[in-house]
């Protein structure tokens, strides 16, 4: 079944608009999101993202970051990413998202682009929501404390099984600049493996740590 469909087909409650001006009644509402997203998403992805709610809830709590709001983002991060090609042109077309060159060449990072904007359609996401969505695959010098814990959960979740992220994940608990450096650096690597070009943003998000830790 393709997305779209499986979003037609999931409940059509809005959820977190129901708390949208009380976000103390999201924990309430998290178990009829992750009803949703297991409609939407494949059970790999849906693990994945069921991990990436837990971490994000650790981590905004020795952060001082809303728990209940960085779990729910960490729940839905990757709503959009097993859209295809033609549903994303689809979407990005319908929605007016921005495109830039390299989104161009690889269209899977727009999935952020359209998990925020599905986040605030579907769920009334705030702001603060959205950007953490938005940013969680380049990265972005306009990342604060919350959209930093975002990038970092679902990168050192308990599913990840790559080598080093055990060490991440203790890192991740003192220093969200430094965890963010070297899983750029991770990126930086695969991306020359595999001949990619790197996002504008993680390298001036890069540069911008590096000068922030010396």
């Amino acid at each position: 079944m393709k997305y779209i469909e499986k979003c037609r087909a999931a409940s059509s409650r809005s959820y977190y608009k129901e708390v949208a001006n009380n976000e103390r009644n999201i924990k309430m509402n998290l178990e009829e999101v992750k009803k949703d997203l297991k409609q939407i998403l494949s059970e790999k992805r849906y693990t994945h993202s069921v991990g990436t709610m837990n971490m994000a809830r650790e981590l905004a709590h020795i952060y001082g970051e809303d728990e209940e709001k960085a779990a729910f983002t960490g729940l839905i991060h990757d709503i959009a990413k097993e859209m295809s090609r033609d549903e994303i042109e689809q979407y990005v077309k319908a929605h007016n998202i921005e495109v830039d060159d390299i989104e161009k060449q690889n269209l899977g990072l727009l999935h952020a682009k359209i998990g925020a904007s599905i986040a605030k359609e579907r769920y009334n996401a705030s702001e603060k929501v959205q950007n953490a969505i938005k940013y969680h695959t380049t990265g972005n010098v306009k990342m604060d404390t919350f959209a930093k814990i975002i990038y970092v959960a679902d990168k050192v979740e308990e599913n990840r099984t790559y080598e080093g992220v055990e060490e991440l994940r203790k890192l991740a608990k003192q220093d969200l600049d430094k965890t963010i450096l070297i899983l750029i650096d991770f990126v930086i690597e695969k991306s020359n493996r595999l001949g990619r070009i790197m996002h504008p943003d993680t390298v001036e998000l890069r540069e911008k740590l590096i000068n922030g830790t010396k």
